[in-house]
C-alpha cells in the first residue's frame, strides 16, 4: 500500500516512517508536516493509506479530509483520545494515540490491508444485478396495548430494568416494553450500537464524549462498566 504522513510533529513523523520501514507491504511516498500542503498530492496520487494528526494548527485533519476529492485509507494519530467517537463516525480504519507502540501501529496496519485487499476485490469482480435485499431499519416493540414502531436512527440509548427496558429517543421520550436486553443487543450491534454495561445498549453516534468510565450522550451520563469497557473501546477504536 501507498501510504503518506501528516503530522505537525518532526518526532512523530520520524517515528511513523521508521515503523512504516518495517512493513513490506507499506510504501512510504511522501510525508507533510501540514495538512494543506497535502491535498494537491493527495487529489493527484493514488495514495492507498494516510496515517493522519488530527490536532494541527490552522488546519486539522478533520478540515483536511473534508477538503480532498479522494479518500484514500485512514488513521487516525493524535496525542487526544477525545477525538476517537469522530473518529469512527468518520470512518477511519484506526485511531492511534500518541506514544505509538509498535504493536498496535502493526495492529492499525493489518486491519487496513484486509480493508484494502477487500475493495480490490470487490473491484475486479463483474458485479451480478441482484435486486438488494433490505433490511429493515426500525422494530416494532410491545407497549401497553399497541405495538409501537421505533427507527433504529431515533434511539439514543436503552437502559434495562430486570424484565423491561426503557428504550430513550431523540425526542426526548421513552418507550417501556417487555423485552431482554441481549435480544435487543443481538438485533441492534450491527446498526451501530454497543452494550456498555449490563443495563446499558447506547448508539455509537450519538456519543458525545468519554470520561473515565463513563459515556455522554444528550445530558445523560452513562456508565461504561469493566466487563464490557475492552470490548466498547476495541469496537470505537479507542
Amino acid at each position: 500500500m501507498k501510504c503518506v504522513i501528516i503530522d505537525d510533529e518532526p518526532l512523530a513523523v520520524d517515528l511513523i516512517k521508521d515503523f512504516v520501514s518495517k512493513v513490506e507491504s507499506l510504501e512510504l511516498i511522501n510525508t507533510f508536516n501540514n495538512a494543506i500542503d497535502a491535498i494537491a498530492v493527495i487529489n493527484n496520487s493514488n495514495v492507498d493509506l494516510i496515517f493522519l494528526d488530527i490536532e494541527m494548527p490552522h488546519f486539522s485533519g478533520i478540515d483536511f479530509l473534508n477538503a480532498i476529492d479522494k479518500k484514500p485509507l485512514i488513521i487516525f494519530t493524535t496525542a487526544y483520545s477525545d477525538y476517537a467517537v469522530e473518529g469512527f463516525n468518520l470512518g477511519a480504519v484506526d485511531y492511534l494515540v500518541k506514544p505509538i507502540p509498535f504493536h498496535r501501529f502493526l495492529k492499525s496496519v493489518m486491519r487496513a490491508q484486509q480493508l484494502f485487499q477487500s475493495q480490490n476485490t470487490t473491484s475486479t469482480v463483474t458485479p451480478k444485478i441482484v435486486a438488494p435485499e433490505m433490511e429493515p431499519d426500525f422494530m416494532f416493540v410491545r407497549s401497553e396495548y399497541e405495538n409501537v414502531k421505533i427507527n433504529f436512527s431515533d434511539i439514543l440509548f436503552i437502559e434495562g430494568l430486570k424484565d423491561y427496558v426503557k428504550i430513550y429517543t431523540s425526542d426526548n421520550k421513552f418507550t417501556l416494553t417487555l423485552i431482554s436486553l441481549i435480544k435487543l443487543e443481538n438485533t441492534l450491534s450491527s446498526k451501530g450500537f454497543s452494550r456498555i454495561h449490563r443495563s446499558y445498549i447506547i448508539n455509537i453516534k450519538y456519543v458525545k464524549s468519554i470520561q473515565k468510565n463513563k459515556v455522554l450522550i444528550a445530558d445523560k451520563r452513562i456508565p461504561i462498566s469493566e466487563s464490557y469497557k475492552n470490548a466498547f473501546f476495541e469496537r470505537i477504536n479507542l
